[in-house]
């Protein structure tokens, strides 16, 4: 089954949390502290693999979620890091936030990878907080939770050429008399029912490669039928060649069809308007009327486009209008590389980077976000050490300014995650 289109969820591993360790050794009547940091969060990372050609893998399976780091423990011993998940994709796909439907990512490059959902950061151990005059302190970071979002998975062919026209025209003929494609060839509309790809040998180390579109019917850019997943994959072609049944035997009027065939690319993608165009005008060998015949050849040049007359099934025709592709390929720019509309960073706080939101429900005043709720899930609020340190991480980052600005009073309610305490300036 050919699959072009997947949403997914990817979660990366939170990192482990720092330990609270002393040195407890015979003999040693003051051991300092040695809690370890605790291991970073798995990554998820997505790369290209040349053999695939479908996101079928992502059908059926929907949530991939990496390991935590290990928490660290006594003797400076730090927590493992959490395995990355590699997601391996095929190439000429396009990752898509699926809130913003921005582009993250275009996988097009056989030798790239990207992290889109980093692991969290470890939480360091207590002997990171040591000082002359800090000693013995009794807590320690707790690790940062991993990255976390909802993707869409587009395949969007890479292909230099691709072929375009109605249902049952001879597209896949032609594909398969100039490639060593195989398509799925027979006398009724909708044979095509996914892409196919061949590369084009016109021998001295030249050639490109061939797509076979699926047909194109009216309203495909409004999504009817498979509209959308069939136009998607020819917006990185290059030059396309529009195959029309100029033969009459299903008493189609070929000028009709081709106009429609390029109004639906233009509604679907207005530089789909603009993208050169060679017209194929084929079965040649079986015109039924010669007059509507005629009349679409002397059209179509009449509008600037070349006219190739052929026949796919004899393969009149066909090599002449490879080789004037080939020509014409030469003069255009590579392939299009869709580039990222966000950052794979943006969007992990919600707040601009603060790393927390500050809002009041009834009386109570709630902060959340990462890392607020990272630095409170550690603080020991049995030690004061701890409670001073919690203390000026508030002050350095804002927080403490921000809630006076909200209005907060002496003993108001403040809430991070599961803990709860009274303000006190």
């Amino acid at each position: 089954m050919f699959v072009d289109k997947a949403k997914i969820f990817i979660k990366a591993g939170n990192g482990g949390n720092g330990s609270i360790s002393f040195r407890r050794e015979k003999y040693v009547a003051a051991g300092g502290p040695d809690g370890g940091d605790g291991g970073n969060g798995g990554n998820i990372v997505f790369k290209v693999d040349l053999g695939m050609t479908t996101l079928m893998d992502f059908k059926y399976k929907r949530k991939y979620a990496a390991k935590s780091g290990e928490d660290g423990a006594g003797r400076h011993k730090k927590g493992k890091a959490g395995e990355d998940i590699v997601l391996y994709v095929p190439q000429g796909t396009v990752i898509r936030d699926a809130e913003s439907n921005r582009v993250i990512a275009d996988l097009s490059d056989p030798d790239k990878e990207i992290i889109l959902a980093k692991g969290g950061s470890g939480g360091w151990g207590n002997s990171h907080f040591a000082t002359a005059v800090r000693q013995t302190p009794n807590f320690a970071k707790n690790g940062l939770p991993g990255d976390e979002r909802e993707i869409i998975l587009e395949l969007k062919l890479l292909a230099d050429v691709g072929l375009v026209g109605f249902p049952n025209v001879g597209k896949s003929t032609l594909l398969s008399m100039t490639t060593k494609a195989s398509p799925k060839i027979a006398d009724y509309h909708f044979t095509t029912l996914e892409p196919n790809l061949g590369v084009v040998d016109l021998g001295d180390g030249r050639g490109f490669v061939l797509a076979d579109i699926p047909g194109i019917i009216e309203g495909a850019s409004e999504g009817v039928g498979l509209g959308h997943e069939f136009l998607r994959h020819i917006e990185r072609t290059r030059i396309l060649i529009h195959v029309v049944d100029v033969s009459g035997i299903e008493g189609r009027n070929p000028i009709e069809d081709f106009e429609i065939i390029n109004r639906e690319l233009s509604e679907y993608d207005m530089a789909l308007e603009e993208r050169p165009q060679i017209v194929a005008a084929n079965k040649t060998d079986i015109i039924q009327d010669e007059d509507a015949y005629r009349e679409f050849v002397s059209y179509a040049r009449s509008k600037g486009y070349e006219v190739f007359e052929i026949s796919a099934a004899t393969n009149k025709g066909v090599r002449a209008l490879m080789m004037r592709v080939y020509e014409e390929l030469q003069k255009l720019p590579p392939v299009t590389v869709f580039e990222p509309e966000m950052d794979i960073e943006e969007d992990i706080f919600e707040d601009d980077g603060k790393g927390y939101t500050i809002r009041r429900e009834n009386e109570v005043y709630v902060i959340e976000g990462p890392w607020i709720e990272a630095v409170g899930g550690g603080v020991n609020f049995s030690d004061r050490e701890s409670l001073q340190y919690f203390q000026r991480m508030l002050l350095k980052r804002g927080v403490i300014e921000e809630l006076v600005e909200m209005g907060i009073r002496e003993n108001d309610t403040v809430r991070i995650g599961d803990l709860e305490f009274d303000f006190v300036f």
